[in-house]
């Protein structure tokens, strides 16, 4: 975004942003519409991120709340914000299982829930053609047993395997040109829901179904980053596909100690290091701008500080070590 924030001819860039544009990457977050009202929140997003992802807006509860019924109106605005300030939008999501409108999961029949699907990808990736950098298409597709099945969910029942291709079809067909990603927790390391996405993809690029990322979501707990997560993302580069760490946050007990936070920062080190060392590992996103609204303490009571930002927005040892990891990253 090359405007002067935190860049000095010489010096090591000083916002993450900066950082990660010099390295030839994005470093972006999830944002909110409804915190957009709050000077710290949109001073913070603005000064260290280069790219944006809507946290909620785009979900399918919220862009077709009602059969044919659209309404893009919060997503616009972030994607208005992101425009002015000269970020990036990762597109966040077109078909998932939860926050699912209630009307879609009332549907009987294989070829009109097809339809449906291909029709909410026409219109809400058409609405957002040319805007967006890339689209997570298909989220959350695996389950988390042994085996690590298709989950079972209303377009795995319904359509079978193929609804992940389909969709994905579809999503070209409405934006040519943004990159269109499949996005998943827990496949961060090397293990069965791992390679269950490894198999998908490869078959995928095989034959012919326009994929183009693979985003690991890295929803880690202090102290368990996968030792093999740099080897994970260069068996996705090597398939010929571009890697995002996509919702990156790293929860620890609370309340957070100085040993904590300290072990937190290294993690980020790890996680961060692991990026930059692919050339295709092409950018991260922290899941929130500030731990005052992390998701991590509603769904997991009693852990949270998550974040690179504290509750003060205060700059986190985290913060420290990710700014000089991406610093010392080559551009490739």
């Amino acid at each position: 975004r090359g405007d002067g924030h935190g860049r000095h001819p010489g010096k090591a860039p000083t916002t993450l942003q900066d950082a990660a544009e010099r390295s030839g990457r994005v470093f972006g977050a999830a944002a909110t519409q409804v915190h957009m009202e709050e000077a710290d929140y949109v001073r913070t997003l603005n000064r260290e991120f280069n790219q944006l992802t809507p946290e909620n807006e785009m979900k399918w509860e919220t862009t077709e709340p009602a059969r044919g019924q659209f309404n893009f109106e919060p997503a616009d605005q972030l994607v208005a914000h992101a425009k002015k300030e000269r970020m990036k939008v990762h597109g966040h999501v077109l078909v998932w299982h939860s926050q699912l409108a209630p009307w879609v999961n009332e549907i009987t029949d294989r070829d009109e829930l097809l339809s449906v699907m291909r029709n909410h990808i026409a219109n809400v990736a058409g609405h957002y053609r040319g805007k967006l950098h890339q689209w997570d298409v298909v989220n959350e597709a695996f389950d988390d047993s042994p085996q690590a099945n298709r989950r079972a969910t209303i377009f795995q029942n319904l359509i079978g395997d193929e609804y992940i291709a389909e969709a994905f079809k579809a999503a070209r067909r409405a934006d040519r040109k943004a990159e269109l990603c499949y996005n998943d927790y827990n496949i961060d390391g090397i293990n069965p829901k791992s390679d269950a996405v490894y198999a998908m993809v490869k078959d995928f690029k095989r034959r012919g179904v326009p994929i183009d990322c693979v985003g690991l979501q890295g929803h880690l707990i202090l102290g368990s980053v996968p030792a093999d997560i740099r080897q994970n993302i260069e068996r996705f580069a090597k398939l010929g596909v571009n890697v995002y760490i996509t919702e990156l946050d790293i929860r620890m007990p609370t309340p957070p100690t100085p040993e904590k936070l300290a072990a937190q920062a290294a993690d980020y080190r790890t996680v961060v290091s692991a990026c930059v060392a692919v050339r295709r590992c092409k950018g991260i996103t922290v899941w929130g701008v500030t731990d005052k609204y992390s998701w991590v303490p509603d769904f997991f009571p009693g852990e949270g500080a998550a974040l690179i930002f504290d509750e003060n927005y205060a700059k986190k040892p985290a913060y420290f070590s990710t700014l000089e990891t991406l610093n010392k990253a080559r551009r490739r």
